[in-house]
């Protein structure tokens, strides 16, 4: 791809967050993309949206399961970007029309104190850069269509890392953490919908430890010139299949002595 199909690209993905329309897989306008086209059209994003007056609070990781990564065929996580317009309030309702196809995802929050970037940061650079950790919700959305109507062809993961990521929105639970203060691993989250549950899982569902999660973000962010900034928060990536999200819907993520979260939709 050319660097005037990524600025397209990323245009088209914008229009699609603005209107509600959702677009073409990119991958079938574009058959030979690869991923740094993908993340050079999520940077076509950000520039675009710092230019509107954004600000960055953070980053999210996702695709940090083996399920995941399996069924689509990848090897490693990805990557997207938190602005300032996608903060929720715990126990907030999303406005009705707000996004597309929202979904839901349970994870485990880390608020960072100091920077940490770098090809060669390790677990223990993370654990000493980490202010608190803190159960959230990440909320996903779609501005490109999940599968091709008239080929079927489902999205890559290069049509995800275009699209921010699938990223759409975070909500912070109120309970803060000291990095050590728990076995991460060990941290887990009931995820209910209308008071049904709908998900569980273990937070070494993330690469067996969300801490080698950020590790991981930080190494890659490396690659292009990043890093993680003081108080930023970064999403370690979701250790339960998304919950798909319909007018009405009531989520609560229950990590028991970690905290709970919840949010609403319109």
């Amino acid at each position: 791809m050319t660097p005037e199909d990524h600025a397209q690209a990323a245009a088209d993905l914008l229009r699609a967050e603005e209107t509600g329309a959702q677009i073409d897989l990119l991958t079938m306008r574009h058959p030979k993309m690869r991923m740094d086209d993908a993340y050079a059209i999520q940077n076509e994003i950000y520039r675009a949206k710092v230019a509107q007056g954004r600000s960055v609070v953070g980053w999210k990781i996702g695709l940090t399961s083996k399920a995941m990564q399996s069924a689509l065929n990848i090897d490693i996580p990805d990557s997207g970007i938190l602005f300032d317009d996608m903060i929720f309030e715990h126990g907030a309702i999303v406005p009705k029309g707000r996004f597309i196809q929202p979904r839901i995802e349970a994870e485990i929050a880390f608020v960072m104190r100091a920077p940490i970037g770098g090809a060669d940061v390790t677990r223990e650079d993370v654990l000493e850069a980490t202010d608190y950790v803190a159960p959230s919700i990440e909320i996903l959305d779609t501005r490109i269509l999940r599968a091709d109507p008239k080929t079927g062809k489902t999205r890559s993961v290069f049509d995800t890392i275009s699209d921010n990521a699938a990223n759409a929105g975070i909500v912070l639970g109120p309970e803060k953490h000291a990095i050590d203060d728990f076995d991460l691993r060990w941290v887990g989250a009931i995820t209910s919908k209308n008071e049904e549950v709908e998900e569980t899982g273990l937070g070494a569902g993330v690469l067996n430890d969300p801490v080698e999660s950020i590790v991981w973000l930080a190494r890659r962010m490396a690659q292009y010139g990043q890093s993680i900034a003081p108080g930023q928060i970064v999403l370690s990536g979701s250790f339960i299949r998304p919950v798909e999200c319909t007018p009405g819907s009531r989520i609560n993520a229950d990590f028991g002595p970690f905290g709970a979260v919840s949010i609403a939709f319109a």
